[in-house]
């Protein structure tokens, strides 16, 4: 039987493609850029603070281990790591998470920083979301809103920065569920075989 993951109140189980002893990475359910992922620690905790050592060690190892992957995965240049610690600082889900996103020169037509903005409008409208989706799966509807912006990125690994254009959050379907299951078992078997290799 499969352990079930919350993210705060909210079943994440079938978008986890990373476990740790103490945490796990999820795919996103309304991604800014092709592989924003969220690591966030079993143990529903609001702040950051409220981690033991070992539960931040894990975290942060989970970060970096996953970013890797993640920048290899998407041939990145970088990565844009986030946290927002307490609701004063944009956190709008009380559950420690981090944003991963891989990101190339190219993002934004270049102004790379247009990103801490979408990040802090992305995280404001998290909580929301997440509720709409939970009232989706809970009614069985799972072909809802398709965005099909993973689709449009398969095979396309190189050039993945180039032409990505972030609409407004509103314009920003959620994905379905069965998009955000396909896309957890792609990452779960890649992170795999770079376990297997090392």
């Amino acid at each position: 039987m499969t352990q079930k993951h919350l993210f705060s109140i909210f079943d994440v189980t079938k978008q986890v493609f990373y476990s740790t002893p103490l945490s796990i990475g999820i795919v996103n359910l309304k991604p800014l850029l092709p592989g924003h992922v969220l690591i966030i620690p079993k143990r529903v905790v609001p702040r950051l603070s409220d981690l033991n050592s070992p539960e931040i060690t894990d975290l942060f190892l989970t970060v970096q281990k996953v970013g890797k992957g993640l920048e290899r995965y998407y041939n990145a240049q970088a990565l844009t790591i986030s946290l927002q610690d307490g609701k004063s600082a944009g956190q709008s889900v009380p559950h420690v998470h981090v944003h991963i996103l891989p990101r190339h020169s190219t993002d934004f037509e270049g102004e790379n920083d247009r990103i801490y903005p979408l990040l802090e409008e992305n995280e404001s409208h998290l909580k929301e979301n997440l509720e709409i989706s939970q009232d989706q799966n809970d009614s069985t509807m799972t072909n809802g809103n398709i965005n099909n912006q993973l689709k449009k990125t398969k095979g396309k690994a190189n050039s993945i920065g180039e032409d990505w254009n972030i609409p407004s959050d509103e314009d920003r379907k959620p994905r379905s569920m069965q998009e955000m299951e396909d896309e957890a078992r792609a990452f779960a078997k890649y992170f795999k075989s770079i376990e297997a290799t090392q």
